[in-house]
């Protein structure tokens, strides 16, 4: 977009700018090795992004069948905290909502903490980073926290625009 050409709703969502459209990648992590499939979509006249995500994983131990991980996200803006919030809707019925705790100077790193997650035993944390290396590619860092411990890598995916 041409900075003249430029809305203040278009302003607001700069940091996530490069998201929007279609995703594929890989991770690794704790579920194993999967392939993602990703979409960040503005919705509501850019009043919000939908994320939509579905990861899959080869047959294991634990899931003989192999797994399919899907979830909803959206990321809003909360004009009373001046702040991102981002939630997510996940096929195993846990509903994390994360704020923004940080977007690095140069827009290559963006941070989400949550704030509250349902269905899931008290105490727990969920970190979600994003480290965008160009506007065609980042890697997604997703990092759990017991109650009363610090983060561990949970997966770790990397993926390119398509």
């Amino acid at each position: 977009m041409a900075q003249g050409q430029m809305t203040k709703q278009d302003s607001l969502w700069l940091p996530f700018a490069s998201f929007i459209g279609k995703w594929s990648g890989t991770s690794e992590g704790r579920p194993g090795n999967g392939a993602y499939e990703r979409t960040y979509t503005f919705i509501f006249n850019k009043k919000f992004i939908e994320v939509r995500n579905k990861s899959t994983y080869p047959p294991s131990k634990n899931h003989p069948e192999g797994e399919v991980h899907e979830d909803i996200g959206y990321i809003s803006y909360d004009k009373s905290r001046k702040s991102f919030v981002l939630r997510q809707f996940h096929i195993e019925g846990f509903v994390i909502v994360y704020r923004l705790e940080s977007i690095s100077p140069d827009g290559r790193q963006i941070v989400f903490v949550s704030e509250s997650i349902e269905n899931i035993p008290a105490g727990w944390r969920a970190r979600e980073t994003y480290h965008l290396s160009t506007g065609q590619e980042f890697q997604e860092v997703f990092e759990l926290a017991a109650p009363g411990k610090e983060f561990e890598l949970y997966s770790k995916a990397r993926l390119t625009k398509t």
